[in-house]
Parts: structure tokens; sequence; C-alpha cells
């Protein structure tokens, strides 16, 4: 009887037989020439049409201005070294940029009987605000075969269990991440695809969420499913930045870098919209159309938690999400996004909501904000938290040098 062999294991096989030699002698670079493909120089100066770029001291699509689609990817690592995983990084490194430029990642036209390097679904876009974030999980270093456990952050861990959680393991953990963020869709998913692709047999998708931002015509703060503003509360200033988002202790490797926390979760939009609009703005502590707090009038205006009404009565009620998540005091980064994947199987209801993405320079703050809403949050009747993952984001990548590179070479 023949053995069955799975996915993963097919994947190892053939991540090693179409071009296991090449990978001992030159690295990634030696398999994409060993397929026939043929890698461009990157130029690092392109001036190219809505473009972020790549190098700096921080990634991007951290403090970058918030696109209005994102394409997130977390992954499995199938690579068996250290030094493996080490030639994928520099493998996406010159990919990275070229993406973000706005350009193909490479040029095929010199075999037509190779499939083309770059999967071509953004020909004539333009680079369209691309970045891309890179972070590894607590997973990556429990891979005795990658030899990384002594250089896992001691805040690199797996969240609790919250209340109100349900999660499905469908969606939540990872050894790798990317967010690809842009202001096309299209253009956020290539991204994703073609480094994906290029690392055949070294990882494997583990599971995604695409999301987008109705961004505001004039600007301003954009608007989740419930229709109230999502991130008003957010860090704004360097000082801001350095205070609540970028690590300036700990492993080395991780200087200049921040935790990413992501979560998926479901908005019950069904009962949501059979909800009074005061009872909606009660759930949230602020005003739909304005932003503002209850009892003020600007979206910025200071949550003041011991404002009382005529007959003193808290204006924000005190199991409000306002409330609650104030009372933590504790500031991270919110970069979030709507996302509508169809409907519940079970119950025909919309499988819509919001993908939370977070940074902040220690998980404890989201855990403590978390914790802090728990059980008495007034919007747990109208959300479920699904998915859940947590990855430590590098630092930014110098000219010369590549992603993750620090991780690599910390003794």
């Amino acid at each position: 009887m023949s053995k069955k062999i799975t996915r993963r294991e097919m994947l190892k096989l053939t991540g090693m037989t179409a071009a296991g030699v090449a990978i001992g002698a030159s690295g990634f670079g030696g398999v994409a020439k060993a397929l026939g493909y043929n890698l461009m120089p990157v130029d690092d100066n392109l001036l190219a049409a809505n473009k972020v770029m790549f190098y700096g001291k921080h990634q991007s699509g951290i403090a970058t201005p918030v696109q209005k689609h994102v394409y997130f990817a977390s992954l499995e690592v199938l690579a068996s070294t250290k030094e493996e995983l080490q030639d994928l990084f520099k493998l996406w490194t010159p990919l990275s940029v070229r993406l973000m430029n706005g350009e193909d990642i490479g040029d095929s036209t010199t075999n037509a009987y190779v499939p083309p390097t770059d999967t071509g679904e953004t020909n004539g876009l333009d680079a369209s605000n691309l970045s891309l974030t890179f972070g590894v999980g607590p997973s990556l270093f429990e891979k005795k075969e990658l030899g990384l456990a002594h250089l896992k952050p001691s805040e690199l861990k797996e969240l609790p269990h919250f209340p109100k959680d349900q999660l499905d393991e469908a969606f939540c953990g990872g050894d790798l991440c990317i967010q690809a963020c842009a202001d096309d869709p299209q253009v956020a998913f290539h991204a994703v695809r073609n480094l994906i692709r290029q690392a055949s047999g070294k990882v494997l998708l583990k599971w995604t969420q695409t999301g987008f931002n109705a961004l505001p015509a004039n600007g301003g703060t954009p608007r989740n499913l419930f229709s109230f503003k999502d991130g008003t509360v957010n860090p704004s200033t360097p000082t801001d930045f350095d205070r609540t988002v970028w690590v300036d202790s700990g492993k080395s490797w991780m200087t200049n870098g921040t935790y990413l926390i992501v979560r998926r979760i479901q908005m019950h939009l069904e009962t949501w919209d059979r909800t009074s609009l005061k009872d909606q703005e009660a759930a949230f502590g602020r005003h739909r159309d304005s932003g503002a707090p209850i009892g003020k009038t600007n979206e910025f205006d200071e949550v003041d938690l011991t404002a009382v009404d005529k007959n003193n009565k808290l204006l924000i009620p005190e199991d409000s999400h306002v409330f609650l998540a104030k009372k933590a005091n504790k500031t991270i980064l919110r970069r979030a996004f709507s996302y509508s994947s169809g409907i519940v199987s079970a119950t025909g209801a919309y499988d819509a909501g919001l993908l939370f993405i977070s940074f902040q320079k220690d998980p404890k703050s989201f855990i403590d904000i978390q914790n802090s809403l728990g059980r008495l949050d007034r919007l747990n009747e109208y959300i479920t938290h699904r998915g859940s993952a947590i990855f430590a984001c590098f630092p930014g990548v110098a000219k010369g040098s590549y992603i993750g590179e620090a991780l690599f070479t910390t003794l």
C-alpha cells in the first residue's frame, strides 16, 4: 500500500527536488537562476508614483499613513536550517524593494519556456503606496532545527485567553507574517503572492485575511462597519512613537522594531442594526457622527470619565468600550481594517468585522487593555473574537543589509 503524502511533505519534497543543488551552492538567488528566472537588479533611487520607501530606521506599514487595503498573511516555515531561513530573507529584500517601487520582480522574457518570473496582474498599475511589514511569531523559535530559541524575546509569547474569546485555530498563530498594505487591493495581493511564490518549499500559507478602509476624502479617521470612527486615540508624533511603539530594550535584534498583534473580530451586524442609536453610542462611549466622547463636541476632545449629567449620572457609561479602555491607561498604535468574507454557513449571518492590528513596544499594553475590557465591555454583545496572533516585527533595513539581519548575526 502506498503511503499518503501530506501537503507539507509534498512542498518540502518539491522545494528540494526542483532546485536543491542550487540552494547549497548559492542560496535562493541560485534557485531563481536554476528555474530560469532573471531577478533584475534593484534601483534604490527609482522615482515612482505613489511610492513608500522600503529602506529606513523602521519597517514600512507601521508609521506609514494608513492605506485603503490590506492583505495579511500568516505563514508556516518549512525551512529546516537557520541558513535556509536567512537566505529566504535575503531573497525577499530586493524583491520587496522592487514591489514597493511598483515594478515587476524580474524579467522573464529571456526564456519563454518557463513560467514568467512575475505573475503580472499589476501590469499598468503604479506602486499604490504599497508597504510591506515582516514579523516572526513565537512558534518560529520553538523549531529546534533552526537554533533560534535563545534569541526569543521574553515579550514574544502567545496571547492569553481573554473573556469572550471564541477563537478558530484556522485564524490563529503563525511562524512568520507579511502585512501588505496598499491603495489598490490587487497590488497588496500581488506582493504577497509573488513573495510566497519565490519562497516555494520554504514557507506555507497558514491563514490570510483581506481588509479595507473607507478613508474620508478630506482625510480623518476611517469608520468601521458599525459606522463609528476607529483609531481616534493613536500616537501621532515621533515622541509618541518612541514612547509607545518602537522597542528600545530587550533582545538587541529587536531595537527599533515593534510587536504586532492581530485579532480577527467578527461583528454581529444583524444584531447591531436592530439596536437604537442611543444604545449604540452608549456601547462605544462616543457619538457616532462626530466621533466625540459622549457629552463633547469634537472627535479629539479629551475623554472625561467623571463627567455627569444633570441627574449626576455618568455621561460615558462605566461599561462602555471607551470608559474601560481609557481606564487601562495604556496607549497602542491601532491600524485596523474592516473585512467581509461572505457568510457564516451555519447561520447565514455576515462573516464580516474588524481585522484589528495594533503595534506596541510591549504586548502587555494590549493585554492590559483587553483585560480591562474583559466581560464588562458592552460591545461584547455585538462582537466575537475569532482569530489571534502575535509577531515580533524586525527593525527597518539599511541599504546593503536585508530583512531581519540582526536576528541571524546575533550570537
